[in-house]
Formats: C-alpha cells, structure tokens, sequence
C-alpha cells in the first residue's frame, strides 16, 4: 500500500489544529478529515474520530502498525510542510 496523494486544507494559524488533510492509497482508498496539530512536541497527525454516546472520541479509520502509521504521517507532514512553504505562512 502506498500514499498516492495528500490533500491539504489549511485551518486558521492561530488555532493548535493546523491543517485537515484526506490522504489518498493506491489511487484506490481515500481517507478525509486527518487533522495535523501543533503539540508540545511538535506536528503530528490525528486520525478522523467520532465522538461515543459516552463521551470519548474514537478513532474512525486508523493504521494497524506502526510502520503504517509512520508512512502515512510521513507523507501527511511533507505535504504540509509543502503547502505551507508555498503559501508563505
């Protein structure tokens, strides 16, 4: 499986919440509504999730292993490292 393209929607700058992003497999599979944030320790990616009757938010889609996961968080951040390079922000 591989990343095939990575959309990338910029949200305000001021907000931890940076970018939402729908990431493309195979030119087969799209995934939307991945949210890149500004943590203490820097960007990193939160799968879409949907908020329970009890209140938690739990994951919708998300990879299995953490070499998937590296992958696809990989390409998420250089595409937004990209997008925000040629937007100047």
């Amino acid at each position: 499986m591989q990343v095939t393209d990575v959309r990338v929607r910029m949200v305000s700058k001021d907000s931890k919440m940076k970018a939402v992003v729908s990431v493309t497999f195979d030119n087969e599979f799209v995934v939307h509504d991945i949210k890149v944030i500004e943590g203490e320790k820097g960007l990193f990616i939160a799968m879409p999730s949907k908020k329970s009757a009890e209140g938690e938010y739990r994951d919708i889609a998300h990879p299995i292993s953490s070499a998937t996961r590296d992958m696809i968080s990989n390409a998420i951040l250089e595409a937004y490292e990209k997008a925000v390079t040629e937007e100047g922000i």
